[in-house]
């Protein structure tokens, strides 16, 4: 986790367009990892930072700047409002949105050419929360959200968010403890050893890879859960999550022959989980990662995005 409390400016002053940039570079992955976190877009993500890179950089240049004291926070405010502005528009959007929405999958671990600094470097560093949790922040109000993220994540004070926020501490530790309450009553508190996520993420590809029924049967939950997002794009499973075992089997052993080709597994890890990857040839065709029930045994949720706009980054 990141430590809000290194508050000491970083470098000295800003003078030049070139100290401008350095700074804004510095803080560009803390950046990232709050604002994705509460929008789960890498596109939208960005935009972001570009909107706050235009502000830091047009207060640095103009004429009238005072001296900014702590850079860090002033870059965090900035990018964590603007982000909070974006979320209308992304409210928006989800409604009309084809399927389930799932976040877009930060992947890391997976061998690729070196490249020069990218979207896809730096999200393979970004802190993020699982593609569990991020589904559930989705359901939060903008500015909930938000606090959620900063304290529970990257362990801001409540003291600094009313600051970040302009809200009083006793308005932002109200917000704090409804984001508490909503996530908890959604999300289990248990977390599956990653070995053991690994371990069955691998017998459960295998089973839908090798179409053997009573091997998936055996590792699903009877109220299994699947997410699959094909944005209306690619092949997914409908257009609401699908519930029960035998339902979820049925269109996990049907959905590889419709994508009508073999498919490559690759692993990787995906929002910190251990992941499937799956590809066409050189082709990403998915990202799938599960969620395993309290003792571990079976899988309780499936998180499968096929959208290949939000695939971008893999591979």
């Amino acid at each position: 986790m990141t430590d809000p409390g290194d508050t000491a400016p970083a470098g000295g002053p800003r003078d030049t367009p070139e100290s401008a940039t350095r700074l804004f570079t510095d803080h560009r992955e803390l950046l990232f990892s709050i604002v994705y976190n509460m929008l789960g877009s890498v596109a939208d993500t960005e935009d972001v930072l570009q909107e706050t890179w235009l502000a830091w950089a047009g207060r640095e240049s103009g004429p009238d700047r005072a001296p900014i004291e702590i850079p860090r926070a002033y870059l965090v405010r900035i990018a964590v409002n603007k982000a909070i502005a974006r979320r209308t528009a992304l409210s928006r959007r989800r409604e009309s949105y084809v399927g389930p929405w799932l976040p877009e999958p930060l992947v890391s671990g997976l061998d690729r050419a070196d490249a020069p600094e990218s979207t896809a470097d730096l999200a393979e560093r970004a802190e993020s929360v699982s593609m569990a949790l991020l589904v559930v922040l989705e359901t939060l109000a903008p500015l909930e959200r938000a606090v959620f993220v900063l304290h529970e994540v990257f362990g801001y004070p409540h003291t600094e968010i009313a600051g970040i926020l302009g809200r009083t501490p006793a308005a932002v530790r109200q917000l704090a403890h409804r984001a508490r309450e909503h996530v908890h009553a959604r999300r289990p508190r248990y977390r599956a050893d990653p070995h053991l996520r690994r371990q069955v993420t691998e017998r459960f590809a295998a089973a839908v890879g090798g179409g053997d029924l009573n091997a998936l049967m055996e590792l699903l939950a009877p109220e299994v859960t699947l997410w699959a997002d094909g944005g209306g794009k690619a092949v997914a499973a409908g257009l609401r999550p699908v519930h029960g075992r035998e339902r979820v089997a049925r269109l996990l052993l049907t959905g590889p022959r419709r994508a009508g080709a073999q498919l490559e597994v690759r692993w990787a890890w995906a929002n910190g989980d251990p992941s499937a990857l799956l590809f066409r040839g050189d082709t990403p065709f998915g990202v799938l990662v599960v969620e395993l029930t309290p003792d571990g045994g079976r899988v309780a949720g499936i998180y499968f995005v096929t959208n290949p706009d939000k695939l971008a980054h893999v591979g």
